[in-house]
């Protein structure tokens, strides 16, 4: 499995970050996802079960369920894989979040990911990094520009 992580500071406070993240279904809008089916959702309507469609460069489709979890005080958000098919066998990761006090709040994202496709590891771990570094650039200009 590739992991990456990456941070980035966002000029907004926690729970404008939380609520785009939360919003799933808006992801094609912004994230590299064609599609997004929330299934499952748990206390309080935040999902828990969530399938995604996306387009690996190069590797074709893939999809995946994965089930999430939300750290106390939104802290953070980590999921895990339920079932895979395509390009992708595995994902898993987290969302860390910590406020610094300005209106600004500061974003780890950490990602693994297990390919279903026999690739050089040099590109696994390019690519695992690229998803990281466009996911939390993606994020930020979603958040700010409201």
């Amino acid at each position: 499995m590739e992991h990456a992580e990456g941070s980035i500071v966002i000029e907004a406070p926690l729970e404008d970050i939380v609520e785009v993240l939360e919003d799933f279904e808006a992801y094609p809008e912004w994230a590299d996802v064609r599609t997004v089916d929330v299934r499952q959702r748990g206390e309080g309507g935040r999902a828990t079960e969530v399938a995604f469609e996306v387009d690996v460069p190069v590797l074709g489709k893939a999809g995946y369920t994965l089930a999430y979890q939300y750290a106390a005080g939104d802290t953070g958000m980590s999921w895990v894989t339920k079932e895979a098919r395509g390009a992708v066998r595995d994902v898993r990761g987290e969302y860390l979040f910590h406020e610094l006090g300005d209106g600004t709040t500061k974003v780890t994202y950490k990602l693994g990911v297990e390919l279903g496709v026999l690739v050089p590891g040099f590109l696994r771990s390019e690519g695992a990094k690229r998803v990281t570094e466009n996911a939390l650039e993606k994020l930020k200009r979603r958040v700010e520009m409201g």
